[in-house]
């Protein structure tokens, strides 16, 4: 075991941000996630170790053998993400299925779901994520609820965008949204979907500016033109979850169903 005290503070900063993932980084893992402009005031005192080329905090030794346990158990919910995306590429309104959360990290654990985030065509947000929903439950596929109290390897669509409307907004910009972007998988990706999204969004640079590789594309951001049938999906659906919204984002172009603010929760752990 090594002593690791030739690290930047920003190569610090970053294994004990995901140190809070329980998640050791090894040398390609720390060159692609090296911090930027954010680094942490107290990343200059942690104590840094090196054991089978894995970079962990003093203390944490066991994060080598959890880590290499999850990307087994990831392996095997990955497959269970390309099947389920495989089925749903064919909603006609679908331009992107992307694997989100702790499985795009290979870093699943065992009871864990498979978090997938959908983009679907210009002006058929509401009525494409009805059509998944039908096609899941007919062909059985497991889907998390939010009173689920198992949501093992069930499928979490809890990420829904317009592709009129994949910017995020610039208050919500921070260490956190950038990573969950940069890590993002994507399974379907048509008409480069994924290419504009990332380029959308390619703030998230500033934070971990090797993490993805963005490339300057040019396509018409129109604004949405939404039919009847939409208004109508999207009034159906917004009826049905009134009664339960909490802090879900739901509007004609977006649907976010995140019940935990994950955001304040990490962010505040890494306040000195």
């Amino acid at each position: 075991m090594l002593n690791s005290e030739g690290l930047t503070i920003n190569e610090k900063t970053s294994i004990l941000y995901h140190n809070l993932f329980d998640y050791p980084l090894n040398l390609a893992d720390l060159i692609r996630w090296t911090s930027g402009k954010q680094t942490l005031p107290n990343s200059s005192s942690v104590s840094i170790l090196n054991k089978r080329g894995y970079y962990f905090m003093e203390g944490r030794e066991g994060l080598i053998y959890k880590r290499i346990l999850r990307k087994r158990i990831s392996a095997k919910k990955m497959k269970m993400a390309r099947k389920i995306s495989k089925i749903l590429s064919f909603v006609p309104g679908i331009k992107m299925i992307g694997i989100t959360g702790s499985l795009a990290m290979e870093n699943s654990a065992e009871e864990g779901d498979i978090d997938l985030m959908m983009v679907a065509r210009r002006g058929n947000l509401w009525t494409t994520r009805l059509t998944v929903y039908l096609l899941i439950n007919l062909l059985g596929i497991q889907k998390r609820s939010p009173k689920d109290k198992t949501q093992k390897d069930k499928a979490c669509l809890n990420m829904w965008f317009d592709e009129s409307d994949l910017v995020w907004s610039e208050k919500n910009r921070n260490m956190y949204t950038a990573h969950e972007i940069a890590q993002i998988i994507p399974l379907v990706n048509k008409d480069k979907t994924y290419e504009k999204f990332l380029f959308e969004n390619r703030w998230i640079l500033s934070f971990w500016p090797k993490a993805v590789k963005i490339k300057n594309i040019k396509f018409e951001n129109k604004n949405s033109a939404s039919g009847l049938i939409e208004k109508l999906c999207y009034w159906l659906q917004y009826q049905y979850m009134r009664d339960k919204i909490t802090r879900e984002t739901i509007t004609p172009t977006r649907a976010f169903f995140h019940p935990q603010d994950w955001v304040k929760v990490i962010m505040s752990q890494l306040s000195p």
